[in-house]
């Protein structure tokens, strides 16, 4: 997803349907106890434009994921004993003088297997902005193994992300204490404190990766995996977007149309919408994914909530919110449970009706003075290992996000804009709707107020919404469908619940995907599966 700055970082919940952390502050990729890829490619720290597009990209198996891509071990072999491999491959820091510095960007790959049918590489994007692509390929590649059976499976981290140039802004301690601050404040003490918190984090931005800010956003992320077809030995892009990757891919459409290749946009960003459309529309979606948990909760006798109706379940979080307000609890270590980070973990579960019973769980035990299993959550979508390490998600999203939209907001606009966000959810509107300061006072101006995904003359892409979608909204596969344009956009809906719509196993879906992508049959635009 295009996440909202006030969710910060959420593209493997986005995706998958177990809780893992993405992607760590560190200026190298590096990190304490990490290692390095020795894959490498062949062009020098000053390439020219043609040694770019002809370097040679070494492949060697890939490590442990490093602490800015959210640590862990070094990826399982697939099926078969295939392994993972990685390599860097470099790239334009600024496509406005290509033979100039560059920047490294890590690949990650699974081979085909059947060779002698390859149709090429299929490059995924998981979103965020954000996600390190080297570390959730991996995680899950099995997923995706029936398409390796033509593909060679390519993920890779956008600029700024995990090994590529990772934006660095705060510190571990720092994140602690930024994400136990008041999110949603209610008086002028409050503001205060949440304006200057807002200003240091921003501060810490520009102090510790200000010359790359300018260079990580959307469009160069596009013109990057332009030079990644190339060098792959593609004549087209064969492209997986999964919410903001539908962005992405989205943008490289519009300035590659004829390199578009077979491509699939799964939980899409709606590009009509600027940043405080997309944030109210989140606001939707997730008051919308909550009905549905409430609902499901209240109609089961089993239930361990209390309310007999789905407006008294909803009560229930509204009163327990409330209280951690007035008097966080215990939550793990020497950490509490304040309401920011309960709501936080509350919108971490709803990304995926798999999560549910670990949402009704945490919400239960909270109500009995344990948060512990919310912070859990909160941590996951905030990338905190049990450690105590940050990936680089969330410097990562706010970096890209501020560097493609334009809007920035000042104290008394947010203010008014609040009551439409309230509208939109009682319980998510002021999460949501104060996160529309996250950019304000940002070093780089940004891009566009809304993306230009136009596509004349591209290859069919397969757009799929889900009704039940928190992130990325339903109605926004329609539009991206109508602004990729005439003969582009092929609308595929999944009348589901979660975050996406392939990772759900619905086979209908599947069918339609796998079909497209693997033997090039475009189902009928308007297909309903679920």
């Amino acid at each position: 997803m295009r996440t909202s700055p006030a969710l910060r970082a959420a593209a493997l919940a986005a995706t998958a349907t177990v809780l893992l952390p993405l992607a760590g502050c560190s200026d190298d990729g590096g990190g304490e106890g990490s290692s390095t890829p020795t894959g490498a490619s062949t062009a020098s720290p000053t390439a020219t434009a043609d040694e770019l597009a002809s370097q040679k990209l070494e492949w060697s198996p890939c490590p442990p994921p490093n602490t800015a891509q959210g640590g862990g071990e070094s990826p399982s072999p697939l099926p078969g004993g295939v392994v993972w491999e990685c390599s860097f491959m470099d790239v334009p820091l600024d496509y406005a003088e290509p033979d100039g510095r560059t920047i490294e960007l890590a690949l990650v790959r699974a081979r085909a297997k059947d060779q002698q049918r390859r149709i090429g590489a299929l490059v995924f994007n998981f979103g965020g902005p954000g996600a390190s692509g080297v570390a959730t390929l991996p995680a899950f590649g099995t997923e995706y193994d029936k398409l390796r059976t033509r593909y060679d499976l390519v993920s890779f981290d956008p600029r700024g992300v995990g090994r590529s140039e990772g934006v660095q802004c705060a510190d571990d301690a720092q994140l602690d204490a930024f994400y136990q601050e008041d999110s949603t404040p209610d008086d002028p003490a409050e503001e205060k404190q949440f304006v200057q918190g807002q200003k240091d984090y921003i501060a810490d931005c520009k102090e510790n990766s200000g010359p790359e800010l300018p260079f990580v956003g959307t469009t160069n992320a596009a013109r990057d995996m332009d030079l990644m077809r190339t060098v792959l030995g593609d004549d087209e892009l064969h492209y997986f977007g999964i919410s903001y990757g539908t962005e992405l891919g989205g943008v490289y459409a519009h300035l590659f149309p004829d390199k578009v290749g077979r491509a699939v946009f799964d939980a899409v960003v709606d590009p009509t919408k600027d940043a405080e459309q997309s944030s109210i529309g989140q606001a939707e979606g997730f008051q919308l994914a909550l009905d549905n948990f409430t609902k499901d909760c209240a109609e089961r006798d089993d239930c361990a909530l209390p309310g007999a109706t789905q407006q008294e379940v909803e009560q229930f979080i509204a009163d327990l919110l409330a209280e951690l307000e007035e008097e966080p609890i215990d939550g793990l270590g020497d950490r509490t449970l304040t309401q920011t980070l309960a709501t936080t973990g509350i919108a971490s579960a709803l990304y995926s009706k798999e999560t549910w019973p670990l949402l009704e769980q945490g919400l239960d035990e909270a109500d009995g003075g344990n948060g512990g299993l919310l912070l859990a959550l909160a941590d996951s979508l905030n990338g905190r290992s049990e450690d105590g390490r940050y990936d680089n998600s969330n410097a990562a999203n706010i970096a890209i996000n501020c560097a493609d939209s334009k809007q920035r907001f000042s104290l008394a606009q947010t203010k008014a804009a609040l009551p439409a966000f309230r509208k939109a959810s009682p319980l998510f509107g002021d999460y949501l709707g104060w996160g529309l300061m996250s950019c304000t006072g940002w070093p780089v101006a940004g891009a566009w107020e809304t993306p230009d995904v136009s596509a004349p003359g591209a290859a069919p892409i397969l757009v799929i919404g889900n009704t039940g979608d928190p992130a990325t909204p339903y109605a926004g596969a329609k539009a991206m469908v109508e602004k990729l344009g005439k003969g582009v956009g092929v609308e595929l809906t999944y009348e589901g619940e979660g975050h996406g719509a392939y990772n759900s196993k619905d086979a209908c879906v599947q069918r339609a995907v796998d079909g497209y992508l693997l033997n090039g049959t475009v189902p009928k635009s308007g297909t309903v599966c679920g």
